[in-house]
């Protein structure tokens, strides 16, 4: 049986308190204070920017993450560092991988991943002991980037079709490790239909006469990717990319790592993991 789900849209209550992450203010009001210093771009990016956009629509986190990422554009590895050095100053260690800091203050971690001029080949070395940072994507989505309100401040978060983009792109550079990847694309289909119901009706109602036997995930799918296609027409690598990661999905429905993990998620048939995929496909095609 096919599932068939409506998500109710929730009154618009939620703040970024509901991320239950320690600290999540007083270190967002540290590192945007270091990027204004510098007059540097700053974004949330990951599971965090994902649940500040549902947030926005009313729709509570379905994962938690103690980690905080932040993407900063930056022109070269002299500018990294003097950043490196505030953070340093302002009570945070270096750990780990050498993008990764630490503050005892506020038992928390965050990554802060650089982008722009810094890039040679859509990748950034920080270190010779380090494993390239892949950095494809990230130029065009968050040109684009979304506002949301933490208290005073602003916090600018990729739309949610660019991280499905951000999302595919990493799951693909190392698909054992960014098992989360796949979870967090299903989940912003699931609910992208009731997000972007009234553009749907005004925008996209050829998709709704196309379908036969209507299901809202596989609209959603569709529309979510014809959201993502803007930051395809900006960039071939990307596009190949992305494109090449589904068309290896979707040669057969028994080899789609996508449309399995996926149907483990649901218990679902991998029949029907695999129809959502191609719906996505279709949209970031046409």
């Amino acid at each position: 049986m096919k599932p068939h789900k409506k998500y109710l849209m929730r009154t618009l209550n939620q703040t970024y308190k509901e991320l239950a992450i320690p600290y999540f203010k007083e270190v967002f009001d540290c590192v945007d204070e270091i990027m204004t210093q510098h007059n540097i771009s700053v974004y949330l990016i990951g599971a965090t920017a994902m649940a500040l956009e549902h947030l926005k629509h009313g729709i509570k986190p379905v994962r938690g993450t103690k980690d905080i990422d932040f993407a900063i554009m930056v022109s070269s590895m002299e500018e990294y560092g003097q950043i490196s050095n505030s953070l340093i100053h302002k009570g945070f260690k270096k750990v780990r991988a050498p993008w990764t800091f630490y503050s005892e203050k506020y038992q928390a971690v965050i990554d802060i991943l650089p982008f722009g001029n810094i890039e040679k080949h859509d990748a950034v070395q920080l270190n010779e002991h380090h494993t390239d940072l892949h950095m494809l994507g990230f130029k065009e989505v968050l040109q684009q980037a979304v506002p949301v309100r933490i208290e005073e401040k602003i916090a600018n978060i990729p739309s949610l079709p660019g991280m499905v983009i951000l999302k595919l792109v990493a799951w693909s550079d190392r698909p054992e490790d960014r098992t989360d990847d796949l979870s967090d694309i299903l989940n912003i289909i699931e609910h992208y239909f009731d997000i972007e119901y009234n553009e749907i009706l005004q925008t996209h109602f050829d998709i709704l006469l196309e379908e036969e036997d209507f299901d809202t995930l596989k609209v959603g799918a569709e529309i979510l990717g014809r959201n993502a296609r803007q930051y395809l027409k900006q960039s071939d690598t990307l596009s190949n990319r992305i494109l090449e990661i589904l068309r290896t999905n979707l040669q057969e429905v028994s080899g789609s790592k996508i449309a399995r993990a996926w149907a483990g998620l649901r218990g679902w048939g991998i029949d029907y993991a695999f129809s959502i995929l191609k719906s996505l496909q279709k949209g970031l095609s046409k």
